[in-house]
Order: structure tokens, then C-alpha cells, then sequence
């Protein structure tokens, strides 16, 4: 495999002379608001703390996620540049949770893609938890429609739940697995309703990569590329005249005098340099942790909390989804492994009927137990031996998943931890996060409702993950919230800072609540709306 770290010759980082737009972050959204802009023949450039990672090193990585034994990071996190601190009330797994890198966490992403419901714009008015977003679902409609349209997401359309669409999804669904129809009748029997999944991943061939081929190591890598990630965009930001500049950790930016603009991006270089890209429009999107970190980072003595911080709020409100799942066997053939990703899942548990719970998403998952070749790498039998022991412990597996919503808390934050510090001198980013009584009340529920099904299928329940053993899903929002007040949210409806008139946020961290769905499509659309906004301003 290519060293991601090692650095071409003809590789040239230093400053453009004339930006209209910096955008710190090569993820999702940073990729779809460079691509956007450019596209408008706007001067743009992009830097990203990550390497390139070649594409044609993607097999060997998925053998690095397979081979037991192999203990070393698929996509290299780890390290100094990479260190953190999780000093709440649970630790917080980060360096899990993130590739630093151009295409960002969606290179092991598992793909889903769901368009958050009408009533999470509206909670608190709704049935009185967590705030209201200062947009509703209409203002954000449109932009969910391009956002599925730039990430070729393939979908049926049938999720009788579901917020209203304009047209259906660009690519067909992925046809049901055969463990869904298993879990389809069970489910019908217990009066639970089942839909397909929106997924980020070509069911037929586009311009931009060819149909999936079905490795099933969507996560952590998809070595066809079928799965989209944050490259496409990238690729197309640079067919336009975009510059992106990978190993260039940004480490602060500047003010004017008067603290209304930002004037530069000061970024490190792989040789030990330091440089300053100046623009008339600077766009964060580096997620929901170093975002909030960059701007803790970047205080001054106009901003000595941090910048865009007059309203205390940087880092605040950090949330993050829970996972619930109960699994086990049954006495046939289920298939699993079959399918990487999931193509059934179910919202009818999902909108809110009062303040005693928050939003569940319940997932039928296509990758219980383990793949015949997990049994065979580990296994210290051989021949005959062997194929027993393999037939006795693949094929009968099955599971249900959920995510859960957290509800936003003020005291679980992203703050910065000045014991510790990266390999530029800066302190780590610090993750306090822990759960609260209603997040528990809901694992609770989705338990009872995978225990409920799993009944009906006859399965002997062999594990569940529930209140006290949850974790995280991985998605970080809500530390720059948006919001209409400057003393109650750092950006406002437009995703530009209230501090400062050429800053914009882009990506969870403006989320208000996080709901119960994968982020990476609000994201795309949030940040397709914030393009458009810096537009009007160039």
C-alpha cells in the first residue's frame, strides 16, 4: 500500500493569490459547496488536515478490515495528530468516528441516506422537547431533492412515514435481502411496518462509478466504489479550477481589526511552514468536533472565548445518535453477509406521540453473526473439522439495530483540553458526552420492540445492546447551532456566524436536534443551501 503520508515533489501548498472563497474541511460538505461554487466560476480553494489516499489501495485496505490480527487503522487515524480527550460521564471513542483525509468520514461510511422528518424542524413546539430548528422541512425540501441527486441515491419511495417528496429517488432501490422477508412476516404479524432504505450507493451503473458489486465491507471501505463518498465532489470541484490541498491542517483563523470579518486561514504545511490564505468568503466544514475546536482555537481579544463565540455556545450542544440491537438465531437459513448495507428498516416508531420519548429508527440488519471466512481465520480446526465448525456458526444469524435520538444538553460539549496537545503544539479536542433519562427510556422501547420481533420469529435471543451498554453511532452535530437569536446560536439561517459577516458553517455541527437519521444527507442539503447563500454575497 502507498504511504499516505509520503509527499510528491510537484505538490505545491502555498497560498492562492486571489480566493473568493477558503473552505476548510474536504468532507461532504466542504466537497459540495467547493464543487457548487466552482461550478459558478468562483476562485476557490479547499484545505484539508488529511492525506489523498489512492483509490487503487482500497483492496488492500478491505483485506487490513478483514485479516484478524491486524490491529492497524483502515484509514491511518491515530497518533499524535489525532489525539483527544473524553472526559465525560462515557468515553467517547473518537478517533472511531472520523477519517481525516480528502473525502472525509464518507470513505467508511455505511451510505444510508434519510431525509430528517417534519416534525424534528419543530420538536419542542411539537410536543415540547429540545428546540425548534429556525427553518422547517419546506425551507429544506428542495435541497434534500439535489442533495439525493448529487450522492445518486437509490431508493423506492415507499416509506409511508416519510416526509412528503417531490419526485422519486434518482436510482432504484436495492431489492429487499432474503433475511427482510423473514423479518418482513414476523413484522407483519406484530404490527410493525416495513420500507426500503435510501442508500448512497449505485443499484445501476452512472457516470460516476459503476453498481455495487456487493463486497459488504461497506464499512469501512468500498473497494468498488459504488458507495459514494466525498471524492466525486471533490474531483468535480477541481475539474472546475478548485484547489485542494491535502496535509494542511488549518491552526487558526484571523479577524480584521474590527472583528466583523474573517481576513485568513493560517494553515501548516508537511515541511514545517505556515502560510495565510486570504478570501473575501471563508466556509468551515470539518464536523461537528474540530469545527468547534478550530474556532475554540482561533480566539483573540475580540473573541477570547473563541471566534464566532460571543454567545458561549462553540462546542455546546454536541450530540450524537444511540445504538440499540438484540440479535440471536433461528432454527433456517437466513443468508447474512450476503449484503453489506440495509435495505429494510422501519420509521413507524420514529415521530415523537408526546414528550416521553425521543425518535427511534428501527433497522433490520444484513451482517448477524459472523461471515464464513471470520469463522475460517480464526478457527484452529481443519478439513472436515473446519467445515463443520463453519456450518455451525454461519447461516442462522439474525438482528435488529436502531438509532436512537439524543436529545440536545447544553453539558455535553466539545471543548479544548490544553493538558494534551496535537502535533502542531494546539490542544486536543475534549468530548464530554453522557445520556440522560429519556435517551435511556427510548433504548428501552426499541429493545421491547426487537425483542418483540424476534419472538415472533422464534429466535433464541443471544445478545442485546441496550441503556447500559450502548454507544455511539458516529455522527457529531449540534456544537454550532444555528438559530435566529445571537445570544442563543453561533450561526444563523443562512449557516453565516452572527459574529462575523464572511464566516459560514456548513455541515451537523449547525443542527439544532439530531432526530434518529443518518446525518450525511441533511448535511449535503444544508450545505448546498450555504453555497448558495456565500453566492449571493460574492
Amino acid at each position: 500500500m502507498s504511504d499516505a503520508g509520503a509527499d510528491a515533489p510537484e505538490v505545491d501548498r502555498t497560498p492562492s493569490p486571489r480566493a473568493d472563497v477558503c473552505i476548510v474541511g474536504a468532507g461532504p460538505a466542504g466537497a459540495l459547496v467547493a464543487a457548487r461554487l466552482s461550478a459558478a466560476g468562483h476562485d476557490v480553494v479547499v484545505l484539508d488536515a488529511g492525506p489523498r489516499f489512492d483509490p487503487a489501495d482500497r483492496d488492500e485496505r478491505m483485506e487490513r478490515h478483514l485479516r484478524p490480527g491486524v490491529d492497524a487503522p483502515v484509514w491511518d487515524m491515530g497518533g499524535e495528530r489525532d489525539a483527544f480527550s473524553a472526559s465525560g460521564d462515557r468515553f467517547y471513542p473518537l478517533n472511531v468516528a472520523r477519517v481525516k483525509g480528502i473525502g472525509g468520514s464518507t470513505l467508511h461510511w455505511q451510505g444510508m441516506v434519510m431525509r430528517l422528518h417534519e416534525q424534528d424542524f419543530e420538536l419542542d413546539s411539537s410536543v415540547g422537547l429540545g428546540d425548534d430548528w429556525p427553518i422547517d422541512y419546506a425551507d429544506l425540501r428542495p435541497y434534500y431533492a439535489e442533495a439525493e441527486e448529487e450522492l445518486s441515491v437509490a431508493g423506492a419511495s415507499d416509506n409511508p412515514f416519510a416526509p412528503p417528496r417531490e419526485r422519486p429517488h434518482p436510482l432504484p432501490a436495492f431489492p429487499p435481502s432474503y433475511s427482510d422477508s423473514l423479518f418482513a412476516e414476523a413484522c407483519e404479524a406484530v404490527g410493525v411496518t416495513t420500507h426500503s432504505v435510501p442508500n448512497a450507493r449505485n443499484s445501476e451503473p452512472t457516470d460516476e462509478a459503476g453498481a455495487c458489486v456487493g463486497y459488504g465491507t461497506c464499512k469501512p471501505v468500498c473497494p468498488s466504489g459504488a458507495k459514494y463518498d466525498a471524492t466525486r465532489h471533490v474531483a468535480a470541484a477541481e475539474a472546475n479550477g478548485a484547489r485542494v490541498l491535502d496535509r494542511v491542517p488549518v491552526q487558526r483563523l484571523e479577524h480584521d481589526d474590527a472583528g466583523d470579518r474573517v481576513t485568513a486561514a493560517v494553515y501548516a504545511t508537511p515541511d514545517g511552514g505556515e502560510h495565510r490564505q486570504e478570501a473575501r468568503e471563508f466556509v468551515v466544514a470539518a464536523g461537528g468536533v474540530e469545527t468547534p475546536r478550530l474556532l475554540l482555537l482561533s480566539e483573540s481579544e475580540t473573541y477570547p472565548d473563541g471566534l464566532a463565540n460571543s454567545s458561549g455556545l462553540v462546542g455546546r450542544y454536541f450530540m450524537d445518535h444511540l445504538f440499540a440491537g438484540t440479535g440471536g438465531t433461528i432454527d433456517e437459513p437466513t443468508r447474512q453477509k450476503h449484503v453489506g448495507f440495509n435495505t429494510s428498516e422501519s420509521h413507524q416508531f420514529y415521530d415523537r406521540p408526546d414528550d416521553s420519548r425521543t425518535a427511534i429508527k428501527l433497522e433490520f440488519l444484513n451482517y448477524a453473526g459472523p461471515a464464513p471466512a471470520d469463522v475460517a481465520l480464526t478457527a484452529d480446526t481443519f478439513g472436515d473439522e473446519l467445515l463443520a465448525e463453519i456450518r455451525g456458526a454461519y447461516g442462522t444469524h439474525v438482528a435488529m439495530g436502531a438509532l436512537v435520538e439524543q436529545l440536545p444538553r447544553r453539558e455535553n460539549r466539545i471543548r479544548l483540553d490544553p493538558s494534551r496537545t496535537d502535533d502542531h503544539g494546539n490542544p486536543v479536542p475534549d468530548v464530554v458526552w453522557g445520556l440522560d433519562p429519556i435517551t435511556r427510556r427510548t433504548i428501552e422501547r426499541a429493545n421491547e420492540i426487537q425483542r418483540e420481533v424476534l419472538a415472533e420469529l422464534g429466535a433464541d435471543i443471544g445478545w442485546t445492546v441496550g441503556p447500559d451498554n450502548t454507544g455511539p453511532a458516529y455522527h457529531h452535530m449540534g456544537t454550532t447551532r444555528m438559530g435566529t437569536d445571537p445570544a442563543e446560536s453561533v450561526v444563523n439561517p443562512q449557516l453565516r456566524t452572527h459574529d462575523l459577516g464572511n464566516l459560514t458553517i456548513a455541515g451537523s455541527s449547525a443542527f439544532v436536534t439530531g432526530g434518529a437519521m443518518n446525518p450525511t444527507l441533511t448535511i449535503a442539503a444544508l450545505a448546498l443551501k450555504a453555497a448558495d447563500h456565500v453566492a449571493e454575497r460574492l
